[in-house]
Order: C-alpha cells, then sequence, then structure tokens
C-alpha cells in the first residue's frame, strides 16, 4: 500500500515520482500522444533497406507475400532449408475461422480426426440404432445404456393378492 502512494505522490517540483523516463507526453482532452524516439540517421536507414531486400526477415516476407495476395511463400530465412518449404499466408485466426466452416466430411479429408467418432463410439452409435441392448467391441461386450440411464427391468407376471402389492410396491 505505502508503495503505491509513494508512486502516486507529486514531488515539489512537479515531476512524478516512480518509473523511468520513456518520453515527453503531452495531454489534450481527448487524446495523450507520447513523441517517438529519434528517428535512425541516414547510414543505418541505408543499410536497413539493403537488409530488408536482400536479407529480409519471415514476417516481412509474409506480410510481402499477403500484400500480393499470394497463397503461400518460400522463406529465405529458414537456416536448414533455404528456400525448400512452403509457408502459407493465412494467420492462425483465419485457419481456425475455416475449420470452424468446413464440416466433418471435410475436416476429415484434411486429416483433423478431432470432432469424428471413434471406432467404439460408430460400433455404439450402430447398436443403439439397431436397438440392441449390449455390443461387442475387440472382443468386450459394451451396453448401449447412456449414462444415468437405467435398463428396463420386466417384471415377470405374477398373480394373486401377493403380486398386486409387489406391483403396487414397485410401482408397475
Amino acid at each position: 500500500m505505502a508503495n503505491r502512494l509513494y508512486n502516486k505522490q507529486i514531488s515539489p517540483k512537479g515531476y512524478k515520482r516512480g518509473g523511468g523516463v520513456t518520453g515527453k507526453t503531452t495531454t489534450t482532452k481527448t487524446t495523450t500522444t507520447t513523441k517517438s524516439e529519434k528517428k535512425p540517421g541516414i547510414i543505418r536507414r541505408t543499410i536497413g533497406k539493403v537488409r530488408k531486400k536482400f536479407l529480409p526477415t519471415f514476417d516481412e516476407q509474409f506480410a510481402k507475400a499477403r500484400k500480393n495476395k499470394q497463397k503461400t511463400f518460400t522463406s529465405t530465412r529458414d537456416d536448414k532449408k533455404k528456400g525448400k518449404l512452403e509457408y502459407s499466408t493465412k494467420t492462425a485466426a483465419e485457419v481456425k475461422a475455416a475449420k470452424k466452416r468446413m464440416s466433418d466430411r471435410e475436416r476429415a479429408r484434411v486429416g483433423d480426426t478431432s470432432k469424428q467418432l471413434s471406432e467404439k463410439g460408430a460400433a455404439f452409435k450402430l447398436a443403439r440404432k439397431m436397438g440392441k441392448k449390449t455390443f461387442t467391441h475387440k472382443g468386450k461386450k459394451y451396453t448401449t445404456l447412456l449414462k444415468g440411464e437405467k435398463p428396463n427391468k420386466i417384471l415377470p407376471e405374477l398373480s394373486g393378492k401377493t403380486s398386486k402389492k409387489i406391483k403396487k410396491f414397485v410401482g408397475a
């Protein structure tokens, strides 16, 4: 608590305590702007332009390919496989949105198995559709009941006074 108060105090000269100086900040009624740092000199700018032309970074190559509306591009920055790998110009968000639009069949064609049924799940679905109570998968027997579902108990036919009492007690 004391540190927070210390950082918010203003010294007698009007400077705030705590934190470093990052640039002069001017505040107006609507926006706050910070003056940018000193621009690089002519030599550094020239070196930067030459580097961009002959040794562009991966991000610069990606941006250039997107700007030119290419679907893929080859990177010259990969040390081991220079220019042999093709990279997509889609961002992760675009790929995720495209996957959401795909149907299960399209997903399977691409190789995504996240939304597909397992072998056991497919066998369960088929057995349940056919109305079976049990099914066998890889040598083991399984029931077709869902979690929380109770099996239907069939009561044998009873007669007499006791049978009426039993049926009444069970709720049949």
